[in-house]
């Protein structure tokens, strides 16, 4: 069995996407420091999360999906070292499912980590992630409740941490539940990896951390323009769906290089956020929880500098933000449409009649018109 397994839970936007692009980037040099990263993936961490958490949904991501925990449980057993089992979503267990999943670790030493930032940040970046995946909830409005489900990713379950710790640590004593703060904007960029490599037990200069993703934020237009285009998509209601075409294609692929204006919510809601960091703070500093950084970093800070509000955005912004987006994308659909047609063997005055077949009958005619226009000409 293992002697150690490291339960990385969260929070989502925490740097968990930097880490776990880390870990797996390295994992046979992990391996050969003794460090196991079980299963084939990113992905059936997260499936494991939804196995543990008990997502009636999950069996739609797949037929592995539903196994997946039972992959990690019997590698992480039959491994004699150290394992880290990583995903954000596992955060929205209940206290009785953090305990099983815990128990099914054969007696190995658990220890739980949290990477943690302060609410308003949080939950200011975890709303433009919820829109980038589909959602035309306003910045205010979120989350739609205070209360939690395990199978709800996206709500306080996820994201109140010292709910999270409570639950994640009830069955273990405070010495092995550690928080991870973000590092200063002044800090070296590595300062999360080294602090997480230490804590595991790891030599970060045996690893590569150059080839690390950022997970980018949306601008305030950009994800303004995002929200009211979620409003009118139709039949992008599955996660892969979502994940490739609105996260991955729209927003990753052409509304975050816009490098747009940060935003907050609105001034009351900065308010209610920034009592519930002191509560933050409180509880970890109650409960006796190792901290890794510096705790004062998950206080929103007295004073903050000027954003502006996703209200403010106007027509003409979104306007002049779809236009540039749109000609980028007529390129995108020329380019693969070429594509396309160069393997299937296809010319351009197939394809130009095909295209016309499936016009409906007045636009076929007022083609036939312009053409015979042109050649007169």
């Amino acid at each position: 069995m293992a002697r150690k397994v490291f339960f990385h839970v969260g929070l989502p936007k925490t740097g968990t996407t930097y880490l776990q692009t880390i870990l797996w980037n390295n994992a046979d040099e992990l391996r050969r420091q003794g460090v196991l990263l079980p299963g084939f993936g990113p992905r059936q961490h997260l499936w494991a999360s939804g196995v543990v958490r008990e997502d009636p949904r999950l069996a739609r991501r797949g037929p592995r999906a539903p196994k997946a925990w039972d992959v990690l449980r019997e590698r992480t057993n039959a491994w004699d070292g150290t394992a880290v089992i990583s995903h954000e979503f596992f955060a929205g267990a209940t206290t009785d499912q953090a305990a099983r999943a815990m128990a099914d670790l054969a007696g190995a030493e658990v220890h739980v980590v949290v990477t943690a930032r302060d609410t308003l940040s949080l939950l200011t970046a975890r709303w433009q992630e919820v829109v980038k995946n589909g959602s035309t909830v306003h910045i205010d409005g979120y989350p739609a409740s205070e209360g939690t489900d395990p199978t709800d990713e996206w709500d306080w379950g996820t994201m109140d941490l010292a709910d999270v710790l409570a639950r994640w640590g009830a069955s273990l004593p405070p010495e092995r539940v550690h928080v991870l703060t973000l590092p200063k904007p002044t800090e070296p960029r590595d300062t999360l990896w080294r602090r997480f490599a230490e804590l595991v037990g790891i030599d970060p200069s045996r690893c590569d951390a150059n080839t690390s993703e950022a997970n980018e934020s949306l601008g305030v237009v950009e994800v303004e323009l995002l929200r009211r285009v979620n409003g009118e998509l139709t039949g992008f209601g599955r996660a892969v769906d979502r994940g490739v075409w609105i996260r991955g294609y729209l927003a990753q692929g052409k509304l975050v290089p816009r490098k747009g204006e940060k935003f907050w919510p609105s001034p009351d809601r900065v308010q209610q956020l920034r009592a519930r960091s002191e509560k933050v703070v409180e509880a970890v500093q109650t409960g006796g929880y190792h901290v890794v950084g510096d705790l004062e970093d998950l206080r929103t800070p007295a004073d903050l500098p000027d954003r502006r509000h996703p209200d403010t955005v106007t027509e003409g912004e979104m306007l002049d933000a779809a236009t540039a987006t749109i000609a980028d994308m007529m390129h995108d659909v020329r380019r693969l449409t070429n594509e396309r047609d160069a393997l299937t063997g296809h010319d351009h005055d197939t394809r130009a009649a095909a295209v016309r077949e499936r016009l409906p009958e007045p636009v076929r005619k007022a083609a036939r018109r312009a053409r015979a226009v042109w050649r007169r000409s």
